[in-house]
């Protein structure tokens, strides 16, 4: 192998490296801003000192109960970018919400405002399983 092709093959592992020993907290920053947009009452123990003290994604689960039920009261944005957050913690229930507010495939995302589509964006780039 060429040794120019092996340092770049070197390189892209380190960079890939980096960014994923990085992701789980640029992952969870993302998340408790998208937890903030939709408000602390949907997540964690619903309560904006849960949000506060949140050190983690596990701190600040979606209540998909809650979710399911509440979701039809909102906003067209507000329920795409409510049932996208909720496909990294549970694809099977996000997928159905997705469906559910007429989410056929990712181009769909881009009815959201430019705040929402940075946070899925940086969710997307930074997610590493639930």
């Amino acid at each position: 192998m060429n040794p120019m092709n092996e340092q770049a093959i070197f390189d892209e592992i380190a960079r890939n490296d980096l960014h994923f020993s990085k992701a789980p907290d640029a992952f969870f920053h993302a998340w408790k801003r998208g937890v903030e947009l939709v408000g602390p009452g949907l997540f964690g123990n619903g309560t904006q000192e849960c949000l506060n003290l949140a050190v983690d994604k596990w701190d600040l689960c979606p209540n998909v109960t809650v979710i399911k039920k509440t979701i039809g009261a909102m906003s067209s944005g507000e329920r795409v970018f409510l049932a996208a957050m909720v496909s990294f913690y549970n694809s099977k229930d996000g997928g159905a919400l997705l469906k559910r507010v007429g989410v056929h495939g990712l181009a769909d995302l881009g009815g959201l405002d430019l705040e929402r589509r940075k946070i899925i964006a940086a969710l997307i780039l930074n997610y590493t399983g639930w």
